[in-house]
């Protein structure tokens, strides 16, 4: 909601700078005296100097709140057709996303340079300068560069998209932008990581294929294995059930895990989407814990003997 009132607003402060705009540029649509229009109309009243040497005239700097309009509405054309096209797909909206980033960038250098131009200033020379002033920082700006660079990649290589779920270091989260520079990513929390697209390495993409849950439970060693396994091939066909919304197939019983200490670890496994992990790991856990009461199995826990002295 906030962003649809702030996109309204910035319409209607369009329109009507546009409309202030071509008014001031042609001075016989306001209701003034003719002394007046013709102090409005002269440009020798309202020349200003830049640098001792340039001249500009209100209608130059009129000209330059349109040039500048012109290039904003483009860039938000261009933008709004390109995120319609971008619903179609994650990888599609990922890379308008990418574009939309570029498209800003591009919009400030293209109204900085009409607007030079415009106020009689060589675009060329500008040009020129600006390759030379972009080619002294690109020395000290490496890392930028890296970032833009590994940001190309990352969208073109296809390496994770905009709402896939992706592990980096001790942060697992979902992507929710990726800019030129960046790309955003938000826990469980809530929380939003901002890093670097040049610090991305060695992520695991977790949205690709479907997550595999899994969880050990153990049961005492004077457990009858055969007869729980029996038990465990006739229960869980059909457990997928239980929670169709967080299981894509049954409990499936993978096993003696561990000899362990205390007892003997079983493994148990099902399939879930990963954006819907934890919750199926809690059913899983539950679903096991009341199978093995249902049919008499024990789950051991340490437990702590007294001896009292006389």
């Amino acid at each position: 909601m906030k962003q649809k009132k702030r996109g309204a607003k910035a319409y209607v402060t369009f329109v009507i700078v546009a409309i202030i705009a071509l008014v001031l540029a042609n001075p016989k649509w306001l209701p003034l005296s003719e002394s007046l229009r013709a102090k409005l109309t002269s440009t020798e009243r309202s020349n200003l100097i830049l640098n001792q040497d340039l001249k500009t005239t209100a209608a130059q700097l009129i000209t330059l709140v349109l040039a500048v309009c012109i290039v904003w509405l483009l860039y938000r054309i261009l933008c709004f057709v390109l995120r319609l096209i971008g619903k179609r797909s994650k990888r599609s909206y990922t890379i308008t996303e990418m574009c939309c980033g570029l498209l800003k960038y591009m919009s400030v250098i293209v109204a900085v340079v009409w607007g030079l131009s415009i106020l009689g200033v060589d675009a060329g020379a500008v040009l020129a300068g600006v390759g030379i002033i972009g080619l002294i920082i690109g020395f000290g700006a490496q890392s930028l560069i890296e970032d833009i660079i590994t940001g190309a990649f990352i969208i073109f290589e296809n390496q994770y998209s905009v709402g896939d779920i992706i592990v980096l270091d001790d942060v697992r989260g979902t992507v929710r932008s990726i800019g030129v520079r960046t790309t955003v990513i938000e826990d469980d929390g809530g929380n939003l990581k901002v890093v670097n697209n040049s610090d991305i390495r060695n992520f695991q993409n977790r949205s690709r294929i479907n997550s595999l849950v899994i969880i050990i439970c153990a049961v005492s060693y004077d457990t009858d294995l055969r007869r729980l396994e029996k038990v465990m091939e006739k229960e869980l066909p059909g457990t997928k059930l239980n929670h169709p919304e967080l299981y894509l197939t049954d409990i499936r019983y993978m096993g003696v895990d561990e000899l362990a200490d205390s007892g003997v670890n079983l493994k148990f496994s099902v399939q879930a989407d990963e954006d819907k992990f934890f919750q199926a790991k809690r059913a899983l856990n539950r679903d096991v814990k009341l199978l093995l009461d249902a049919n008499g199995f024990e789950i051991p826990f340490p437990q702590v003997v007294v001896h009292k002295g006389e």
